[in-house]
């Protein structure tokens, strides 16, 4: 079998699960997920921005996948772009917006590589994309360039493959794996080829990290006032995602870029 980068290995991944990867998506669109989502966005989008027009705020979702986020966004009146790295993925976003699709401007590209100019949105956000970059760093920087002075940026994560690198996340892991058999909850792991994801995690370099510390820092050494909420899972989960990911719990990394860095060369 030829060689094939992490970033190959990646595409090829996202590329082959994006049907079923859509289909939790749906799920979420279909449920009350929507709602709950909806709302956590739009209140810290709002509180941000003093409860500006929403159709004034430019919105970037950077990993839009099959487009949970992004839709729910338009839906609410944002200004969306919604960026994703595979054709596939973005295939299904654009079928899962329906009428929302002429609302939200699609574009293949990639995270850590940007298209757009600087100081080009309000809001980035993103969930479940930074542990899976192969230059999270380079990210953040993008992330932050094409943000306004004064924009927001969310961004939902998790230490998602911990387990492969520490003895205590792994004891974890094995616990959560347990309670879902015992308890009879819907395997999150389901659909997803579980070794080949595993061999990208152990690529992947946020794997090994402490998060969301690591974020704080790199996100402060780009000049950016920055947050984390180690409790968002409370307000967005299901108790199905908690029975499944009790200790793996998403946070929230929040930042705002001032004044001050939006003139400085990031």
């Amino acid at each position: 079998m030829p060689f094939r980068s992490f970033a190959q290995e990646n595409i090829a991944y996202w590329t082959k699960r994006a049907p079923s990867y859509s289909d939790v998506h749906q799920e979420e669109l279909h449920t009350g997920q929507r709602a709950v989502w909806s709302r956590a966005l739009d209140g810290r989008i709002r509180e941000h921005f003093r409860g500006g027009r929403r159709d004034d705020i430019r919105v970037l979702e950077v990993g839009t996948g099959p487009g949970f986020f992004a839709i729910i966004l338009a839906e609410l009146g944002y200004q969306v772009t919604a960026v994703d790295y595979t054709d596939a993925m973005l295939a299904q976003a654009l079928e899962n917006a329906g009428a929302l699709a002429e609302r939200i401007q699609f574009c293949r590209m990639d995270a850590e590589k940007l298209a757009f100019p600087d100081s080009s949105f309000d809001v980035v956000v993103s969930r479940n994309l930074t542990w899976n970059l192969p230059h999270p760093d380079a990210a953040y920087a993008q992330w932050v360039r094409v943000l306004k002075p004064g924009g927001l940026l969310l961004n939902f994560d998790a230490n998602w493959y911990g387990y492969l690198f520490d003895a205590g996340a792994e004891k974890g892991h094995l616990a959560d794996r347990e309670k879902v058999v015992a308890t009879g909850a819907a395997d999150d792991t389901a659909g997803t080829d579980v070794a080949a994801m595993e061999q990208i995690a152990r690529q992947a370099p946020l794997s090994g990290r402490v998060r969301p510390q690591w974020d704080l820092g790199v996100l402060n050494g780009l000049g950016m006032t920055v947050s984390a909420d180690p409790h968002v899972w409370k307000q967005v989960w299901t108790q199905n995602e908690w029975v499944n990911n009790a200790s793996t719990p998403m946070f929230l990394v929040s930042a705002e870029k001032t004044v001050e860095t939006g003139k400085a060369s990031v």
